[in-house]
């Protein structure tokens, strides 16, 4: 009789690949990347009201290299938009981005020469989150959306380098300056 039949079902036995997911939908770690007001209300999600210690993000990271959520709150200028990539590009794998409020998944009402038209055609968005701005707790929705996402591995794995490929591409393609070709080239 092997251990699969002594024990009741569904005791300590699971799949690698779940207990993964879970550990990393339990400790996203958030850096910071506040752009414009939309920042306002993510960094409200950080106190002690909102208390986003419980989805285990007890603090914004300054630095890339601890993180490996973005949360791309408030309208991205094209004279930032390298900075973020860079920003991302040196964050922990495997990452994930939310694209907060309505300026940073489209652009919102700066449908000018200076603003990106939404944040996916520099990285690749997991979630987004619309509103202008979003309070605090439509934050949360999407921080426990995602976390369902990662739990399943939907937000990351084989897939997931294709999805970004794909994205880098059409970034290529929809920018026109020359950093960006220069960046993602």
């Amino acid at each position: 009789m092997s251990f699969d039949e002594k024990s009741p079902a569904g005791f300590a036995l699971a799949k690698v690949e779940d207990f993964v997911g879970w550990a990393h939908s339990a400790s996203l770690w958030p850096v910071t990347m506040g752009l414009a007001c939309c920042a306002i209300e993510m960094m409200a999600f950080g106190t002690p009201r909102f208390d986003g210690s419980r989805f285990g993000m007890e603090v914004f990271r300054a630095s890339p290299r601890q993180a490996d959520l973005m949360i791309v709150s408030g309208r991205v200028s094209h004279k930032m938009a390298p900075v973020v990539r860079t920003v991302y590009d040196q964050m922990a794998d495997p990452k994930w981005v939310i694209s907060m409020g309505v300026c940073a998944s489209s652009g919102g009402m700066f449908n000018n020469y200076a603003i990106v038209q939404g944040v996916d055609h520099v990285l690749p968005v997991d979630i987004y989150l619309p509103g202008c701005p979003p309070r605090p707790e439509m934050l949360i929705h999407a921080i426990l959306e995602l976390q369902k996402h990662v739990i399943k591995g939907q937000a990351f794995g084989p897939h997931r380098k294709e999805i970004a490929r794909k994205a880098e591409e059409a970034a290529l393609n929809a920018t026109p300056t020359h950093e960006m070709k220069g960046l993602l080239a």
